[in-house]
């Protein structure tokens, strides 16, 4: 069980991390939008990838 909830947290830090990493360089470029979506579709990714590794 503890596995799990820790896999849970690192997931979900990386799919927030992506997300506003992906606002930062669309607010750079001007497309905010575009930016989160990319961010969020990054992070849908890797955050799948941490719980299917850890």
């Amino acid at each position: 069980m503890e596995t799990q909830n820790k896999n849970n947290k690192v997931a979900g830090t990386l799919f927030i991390g992506c997300m506003f990493v992906g606002m930062g360089i669309g607010m750079y470029l001007g497309k905010v939008a575009v930016g989160t979506l990319v961010g969020m579709g990054v992070g849908f990714i890797a955050s799948a990838m941490a719980k299917a590794k850890l």
